[in-house]
């Protein structure tokens, strides 16, 4: 069967199933027959799954389900890289034409909502860098250090100042640059708040309750510590991989180099195991503050249907767009 020329985007918070649901309608031919749908290859709109050696802490799908359902958009990045919105994009459109030239169907999932916003709606027109600005953000963050930055960034642009974390240098600066140059804030260059002509999306939505989606989290922060996220948290330190990189940025990696779990005993080896609780119930802290952000940043895509976290309902909404002729503008 030949897929229909469009671009099914799923997602949702992390831990709310997004991964299992794909699974279960395209992972194998007999589901996919039971909800006659075609063969489709995921394109990941997770930002730190682009990483490799970040297996654990991002919930990566395992060889055995990536060899069923082919992903795209993981493992491309070396941890100190960065890997930006624009990238992003660029690479996901890539994948949808590739997909299409195999008559597949393409679908974007993850939970990272700027990037999806950005792929969906087209890149804003943020302006052109200033050599010059450069050079002087960059020595200003030599000389002051990333504090002081961060303290003139939320004179100037408090929202992106809330929004950028302390350690992501290339954002903080960038966003200084552009406040310096033009005086404006960054969300005076946001995207478009409508889709993007040439490509046509379903945009599907999956929101476990609250209690829910808590204990979902929980459970996964529990399942990463047992399947040996603090092992791979020190592989990658030996490695030379410090706070600073882009990758170690990511919620579940990050929290292992803040002071307590430093104080556990990790710059030295494993964090004991007074230190990995500790550490773990920040994990799961982090991961319901960063779930709830998600959601409210989610519900602002454009043309988004929400479903429960139910394979048949997903199936359904694909199968009813896949075969009624919607072709891409």
């Amino acid at each position: 069967m030949r897929a229909s020329p469009i671009v099914v985007v799923l997602v949702g918070p992390t831990a709310s199933g997004k991964t299992a649901l794909l699974d279960a309608i395209f992972g194998s031919r007999e589901s996919r027959a039971a909800y006659a749908l075609p063969e489709a290859e995921v394109i990941s709109a997770d930002s730190m799954q682009a990483y490799k050696g970040m297996d654990i802490g991002t919930a990566k799908p395992d060889s055995a389900l990536r060899a069923r359902l082919p992903h795209a958009l993981i493992d491309i990045r070396d941890i100190d890289e960065q890997y930006t919105v624009g990238d992003f994009a660029r690479l996901a459109d890539e994948a949808c034409e590739e997909i299409f030239s195999r008559g597949k169907l393409p679908v974007v999932s993850g939970g990272s909502g700027f990037y999806v916003r950005n792929f969906i709606c087209g890149m804003p027109t943020a302006p052109t860098a200033d050599s010059g600005i450069r050079a002087e953000v960059a020595s200003d963050l030599a000389q002051r250090g990333a504090a002081a930055l961060r303290e003139e960034l939320a004179l100037l642009d408090p929202a992106s100042a809330a929004r950028i974390h302390e350690h992501d240098l290339y954002r903080l600066t960038r966003a200084l640059e552009i406040v310096r140059l033009t005086g404006r804030p960054m969300a005076e260059f946001a995207a478009s708040a409508e889709p993007r002509a040439g490509r046509s999306f379903l945009t599907i939505g999956i929101a476990p309750p609250p209690e829910e989606l808590v204990a979902r989290i929980g459970l996964r922060v529990d399942a990463m510590l047992a399947a040996g996220l603090a092992e791979e948290v020190a592989t990658l330190r030996a490695a030379g991989h410090g706070a600073g990189a882009p990758g170690m940025r990511a919620i579940g990696y990050r929290e292992f180099f803040e002071p307590e779990g430093l104080a556990g005993g990790l710059a030295s080896g494993l964090a004991s195991g007074l230190a990995l609780e500790a550490i773990a119930d920040k994990i799961k802290l982090d991961t319901k503050r960063y779930a709830k952000r998600q959601m409210t940043f989610l519900r602002k895509l454009p043309g988004i249907e929400w479903i429960a976290s139910d394979p048949k309902e997903l199936a359904s909404r694909v199968s009813r767009i896949v075969h009624s002729g919607v072709s891409a503008l």
